[in-house]
């Protein structure tokens, strides 16, 4: 598994490029690490390398976050807040990981039993070490 160090910002745009490259075909990113570990900064990178010139806000409250991308939607999931696996059944979670476009999930453990099957997926870990992150994928 390839392991990226950053000790900054301006990195990240350059380790987007380099998560979209080995993701390949998979289109459900799952980002997991800490609170405060970087998942939605990446994700805003991840979009805009996407096209997207929307406004990238962590989807907390509204647990899903839909944005333009130049090739169609992407969607942006955080479960931390959710209760159980069928408070995201119920927005239609599946239905989303299903649709063939880019999934970015935070907290993805947290609906592990709804998500598509490991060949499907692409798993980011965030380390948090002092002044650095590292990106395991």
């Amino acid at each position: 598994m390839p392991q990226i160090t950053v000790n900054s910002t301006q990195q990240l745009p350059e380790l987007a490029q380099e998560i979209l490259h080995a993701a390949g075909d998979k289109k459900v990113l799952l980002f997991s690490g800490q609170m405060g570990a970087g998942k939605t900064t990446l994700i805003k990178e991840i979009c805009r390398a996407l096209g997207s010139a929307d406004e990238i806000s962590s989807p907390t409250f509204s647990i899903v976050n839909e944005y333009v991308g130049k090739n169609g939607p992407l969607y942006h999931f955080d479960f931390h807040r959710l209760e159980n696996e069928e408070e995201a059944y119920d927005i239609g979670a599946e239905e989303y990981f299903d649709s063939g476009n880019y999934c970015f999930i935070e907290w993805p453990e947290i609906v592990s039993n709804l998500l598509p099957s490991k060949d499907e997926i692409f798993p980011i870990r965030i380390e948090v070490l002092e002044t650095v992150r590292i990106f395991t994928f």
